[in-house]
C-alpha cells in the first residue's frame, strides 16, 4: 500500500499522519508541489487509461502506479527560476497546473479530497445552496458589492460580515487576519470600497456557542466550541487561547443532511462549522474540504488521525 501526501514540510499533523500510516504497514511519500521543478520532477507516459511513470526528488523515486491513495493537506504554489519574466512564470505554472497537477488528479486512486471536488467545494455560495438543498438550515446571506443593498439587507435585522475566501492578506510583509465581525452604526455609514468587489454578509444566527465537525468517510465527530470572549463569541477563532470544547453527539437529521451534503459535494473529507442556538437549533456556516483538526484533536482526545489514517489504508474502492 502506497500514500502520497501532499503537503507543506512543516505541518505537525502530516507529520503524525506518516507515522500513523507506517504503523500500518504503508509506504508513504510526502511531497510538496512547490519543489517543482527545482526539486520535483515528473516523467509520466499514458498507456491505455492509466499514466504510468514517476515523480522523482533527490531522495525519493515515487512509481505512479503503485500509489493507492493521495491526501491533498496542503501543498504550495509551484516555484519557478527567479530568472523567469512575468509572461515565462504564468506560462510556466499553466503549464505545471495542467501537467503535474493533470497527471496526479487522472490516477484511480482514493483521493482525500479531490482537487477538482476541492475547487467546487471552496465556492461559499455554491456550499451554501447546496446545504439548504441538503435539509440544513443556512443563515439568510447576501452576496453583492452595492452598498444600498447592504444597507437595506443590514436594516432586517444584525449583521455580520464574512470573507469569501482567504481568511488573512499579506499587508507590509505582515499577515493580517479577517475574522468574522459583527456590523455596527459607524460600519454601514461608511461603505466606501464595498463596491470594488464581491462582499458576504449574513444575518447573525442567535448563538448559545459553535461546533466544528469532521466527517472523515463515514465517522462524524463533533465539538462544541465555548467561546469565553466578547469577540470570541462572534468569531471563536480570535479566542484560541480561552476558548473551551467538549465532544457532543449533533441531531440526527443534521448528521443525515451532513452526509447528503458531503455526496453531493464529492468529499470524503470535511470541516463543518455550525451556530448552535439557544433552542438547540443548528445553522450551518461552512464546510471547508481542507480544514484543520490537529487542535481539536488535542483538546478533545478524538481519534481524528486514526480515522483519517483508516480512511487512506483502504485505497480506492
Amino acid at each position: 500500500m502506497s500514500v502520497l501526501i501532499l503537503a507543506d514540510e512543516r505541518d505537525p499533523s502530516a507529520d503524525t499522519m506518516v507515522l500513523a500510516l507506517q504503523d500500518r504497514g504503508a509506504e508513504v511519500y510526502r511531497l510538496n508541489t512547490a519543489w517543482f521543478p527545482a526539486q520535483l520532477s515528473i516523467s509520466a507516459r499514458l498507456r491505455g487509461d492509466r499514466w504510468t511513470g514517476n515523480l522523482r526528488t533527490e531522495h525519493h523515486i515515487v512509481e505512479l502506479e503503485e500509489i493507492e491513495a493521495i491526501w491533498y493537506r496542503s501543498p504550495k504554489a509551484y516555484q519557478f527560476p527567479a530568472s523567469l519574466n512575468t509572461a515565462e512564470r504564468e506560462h510556466a505554472n499553466v503549464e505545471a497546473k495542467y501537467g503535474l497537477g493533470g497527471v496526479l488528479m487522472a490516477l484511480p486512486v482514493l483521493w482525500v479530497n479531490h482537487p477538482a471536488r476541492l475547487a467546487d467545494s471552496g465556492y461559499k455560495p455554491y456550499q451554501l445552496a447546496v446545504a439548504a438543498r441538503c435539509g440544513l438550515r443556512v443563515a439568510d446571506t447576501l452576496i453583492t458589492n452595492h452598498p444600498e443593498s447592504v444597507l437595506r439587507f443590514a436594516g432586517e435585522g444584525t449583521t455580520v460580515n464574512k470573507m469569501l475566501g482567504a481568511v488573512s492578506i499579506v499587508e507590509g510583509g505582515l499577515r493580517r487576519f479577517a475574522h468574522t465581525r459583527a456590523m455596527d452604526a459607524a460600519d454601514l455609514s461608511d461603505l466606501r470600497g464595498v463596491e470594488i468587489t464581491a462582499h458576504q454578509f449574513q444575518r447573525w444566527a442567535p448563538k448559545a456557542h459553535e461546533a466544528r465537525m469532521f466527517v472523515i468517510g463515514g465517522h462524524v465527530t463533533t465539538a462544541a466550541i465555548y467561546s469565553h470572549t466578547e469577540s470570541a463569541h462572534v468569531d471563536w477563532r480570535t479566542g484560541y487561547d480561552t476558548n473551551t470544547y467538549e465532544l457532543v453527539t449533533p441531531p440526527p437529521e443534521v448528521a443525515e443532511s451532513v452526509h447528503h451534503l458531503m455526496a453531493d459535494l464529492g468529499l470524503v473529507y470535511g470541516a463543518l462549522d455550525f451556530v448552535i442556538g439557544p433552542d438547540d437549533t443548528w445553522t450551518f456556516l461552512e464546510i471547508n474540504a481542507g480544514g484543520q483538526y490537529g487542535w481539536i484533536e488535542d483538546e478533545t482526545g478524538a481519534p481524528l488521525t486514526s480515522q483519517l489514517a483508516d480512511l487512506l489504508m483502504r485505497g480506492p474502492q
